[in-house]
């Protein structure tokens, strides 16, 4: 269980869980695998309309621990809890299988979906709001063999959005994503998998134009809307009347827009659209969900976009996953295990990795075994639930298409021999921005293996 304490706490405010319940429910997890929630059904102190009360207990658990999603699970005999925190699934509880048609229905009922529809996937929506936070709920249902699964994102409308500065770039990628939004015209593309923050960088480059150019008018054609922002106008697909994002863009040639932000390209439909818009002199900001741009490439040509589209239009191709930080309540000094050092030597190019951070004065010669330098870690603690983390920060390649690049996109060149012309050319890849965070002792090399590799 990732916060056994904290459940406690929100039992107890609820009025749910007494103290001597509580100490009765420790003695006997002591002698068997007991959940919190299963014994308070099983002593029937949870019963009747009460169930619902576990809906509350979910979403409070989720808003006060960060959690990005939810996600309900039928199994044969019971149904599982889990969260997502800082990209890592932990469980919060399990209850018995009957209960749950009561949890998904206060579920349904809450997010606006059908309550007798099962067999079908279902997605809605809804809002909790106090004077301490505003969270924006999307509720994803799917049927499986067992009943029906559910998945919850959360969204706090209460962050602030960030700005280029604060989403951990190095600095020359940095400086090449402001030359790049500078420009009039143009695709920057996003990429990588879902949930690694492409959104939050797409809303921070607009962030970004807002503070430095005013006076220009941005559209944003998203599903969902993430994000409410200020002064850009801020449109919703909706696919069953007809309103899709090739749709939408159709629309926004009209508008005399300056800016667009497409949240994802999903077919060649709106892959054509993009780069239309693109040569009719819009600034195109686009994600898409493709490993790296190696990938955003092959993509872009399978969709039938033609070389030269490609070669003249695209700008930048950013590269993003998000790592978890180290804690910095716990941060220790750390030195990695031959061991470790063997696995990353398998998986990686350590000389070339190693003169990466030769070049950014993190380590002296390249020529010192992983094992003699000093990183950091963190050790557990009460703030980060024993983890040795806390938060996460974004690992980034930004592939700039340069003079040459373009030559060697136009003429159709394998992939390699455009990687070897980005390397000549100075841009830092993903795995060599994580190892110099892990240098930094923002992260470790677990986190790196697991998630950039």
């Amino acid at each position: 269980m990732h916060n056994q304490n904290r459940l406690k706490q929100i039992l107890i405010k609820n009025k749910i869980l007494s103290e001597k319940d509580y100490l009765e429910y420790l003695r006997k997890s002591q002698k068997e695998d007991l959940g919190l929630v299963n014994f308070l059904l099983a002593k029937k102190i949870i019963k009747g309309k009460k169930i619902y009360g576990i809906v509350d207990i979910i979403l409070e658990y989720a808003i006060l621990e960060g959690a990005s999603d939810i996600h309900i699970e039928p199994e044969i005999e019971q149904a599982r809890v889990r969260y997502r925190i800082g990209g890592v699934l932990y469980n919060l509880m399990v209850f018995p299988k009957h209960i749950l048609p009561t949890i998904a229905g206060r579920i349904k009922v809450l997010s606006n979906l059908k309550l007798g529809e099962y067999r079908l996937p279902q997605n809605g929506r809804f809002k909790i709001q106090t004077p301490e936070y505003k969270i924006s709920f999307r509720v994803s249902t799917i049927p499986v063999f067992n009943g029906e699964k559910m998945v919850i994102h959360l969204s706090n409308e209460s962050n602030k959005i960030l700005t280029l500065s604060h989403l951990g770039l190095e600095q020359n990628a940095l400086k090449v994503i402001k030359e790049n939004i500078d420009k009039s015209q143009g695709i920057i593309l996003v990429t990588g998998p879902a949930g690694c923050g492409k959104m939050a960088t797409l809303y921070a480059i607009i962030n970004t134009l807002m503070l430095n150019k005013p006076g220009i008018k941005i559209a944003t054609i998203e599903d969902p809307i993430e994000y409410k922002m200020p002064g850009i106008i801020q449109s919703q697909i909706n696919p069953q009347i007809g309103y899709t994002f090739a749709a939408g863009l159709h629309s926004f040639l009209s508008q005399n827009l300056d800016v667009i932000l497409v949240s994802e390209i999903r077919d060649k439909e709106t892959a054509n659209m993009v780069f239309d818009a693109a040569m009719a002199g819009h600034l195109i900001l686009a994600g898409l969900n493709a490993d790296d741009s190696d990938n955003a490439l092959l993509y872009l040509n399978n969709m039938g976009i033609e070389p030269f589209l490609i070669a003249s239009t695209l700008n930048i191709i950013i590269t993003q996953r998000l790592v978890r930080k180290i804690c910095e309540n716990c941060k220790e000094i750390h030195k990695i295990s031959q061991e470790t050092e063997k696995e990353l030597k398998n998986a990686f190019n350590l000389p070339d990795l190693k003169k990466a951070l030769v070049n950014s004065d993190l380590i002296k010669t390249g020529k010192e075994p992983l094992s003699s330098i000093k990183f950091y870690h963190g050790k557990g603690c009460e703030l980060c639930q024993g983890t040795g983390y806390k938060n996460q920060i974004g690992v980034y390649e930004v592939l700039e298409i340069t003079e040459k690049i373009a030559e060697l996109i136009l003429k159709g060149a394998p992939i390699k021999e455009i990687n070897n012309e980005a390397e000549k050319e100075g841009v830092i890849t993903l795995v060599q921005d994580g190892f110099m965070k892990v240098k930094q002792g923002i992260t470790t090399f677990e986190e790196i293996l697991q998630t950039v590799k």
